[in-house]
């Protein structure tokens, strides 16, 4: 029976891939190798584990969730993962896209301030790449993680009202940094953006409109009307 859903595992990864990843511009040789290989349902409470490779965000308990393939992915591709690169990812919740990262080339902190994710994605990555070449960390996010800063890239994910300074600070000199921003207008679409830190200045730009699970640690505080 194990055997059987071993199987049925590696067949619904195939057709991720196949389906889901490939004919949405998602090119990166190593980068599909690598959701290929990793068992998504790992990252997901048993429960859930039938749901991991629907093309849609899986939520979790406490409000987070597990970002759809596609997303996830093209997200990975933006930030243009060298052999070595140091990659911090932002509410990495139970460490999926850390893996990906990870098995792409990068040394990655995965940080989350939830310790039930946390503990997670420690159970999670276990055996799925070096330790040398993952760590979990756990703090606020919205800080990042100083560090171990400079930063070659980093990845927030999930879906933020803004870009705090503290963390684009964390960039070296040409780091990148991609996440979704929430639209600012109604009616406009959330954007994945691929930011720059060039010349001590940092600038983003627009890459391709999607909809993601919002990260509560970056919600915009209310202001107050007089």
């Amino acid at each position: 029976m194990q055997g059987d859903v071993t199987q049925d595992m590696a067949e619904s990864r195939r057709r991720m891939v196949d389906g889901q990843l490939r004919p949405n511009r998602v090119t990166d040789s190593r980068l599909i190798a690598a959701m290929g290989e990793i068992p998504r349902e790992r990252f997901l409470p048993p429960g859930l584990a039938a749901r991991a490779y629907v093309d849609e965000d899986v939520r979790l308990p406490g409000g987070r969730g597990l970002i759809e393939p596609m997303v996830i992915a093209r997200m990975l591709q933006l930030l243009s993962i060298r052999d070595g690169d140091r990659v911090l990812v932002v509410g990495a919740g139970t460490g999926y896209a850390a893996t990906v990262a990870a098995r792409c080339g990068a040394r990655v902190v995965a940080l989350e301030q939830d310790p039930a994710l946390a503990a997670a994605a420690r159970r999670a990555t276990a055996g799925l790449v070096a330790p040398a070449d993952l760590r979990v960390v756990e703090a606020p996010l919205a800080a990042g993680f100083p560090t171990a800063a400079p930063y070659d890239g980093i990845l927030i994910e999930g879906e933020v009202s803004e870009i705090p300074a503290e963390i684009t600070g964390q960039l070296a000199e040409g780091g990148r940094l991609v996440t979704v921003l929430a639209a600012s207008e109604r009616g406009q679409a959330a954007r994945a953006v691929l930011g720059r830190r060039i010349g001590g200045s940092f600038s983003v730009t627009p890459a391709f409109d999607c909809a993601t699970l919002a990260l509560p640690a970056f919600a915009r505080r209310p202001s107050f009307v007089f």
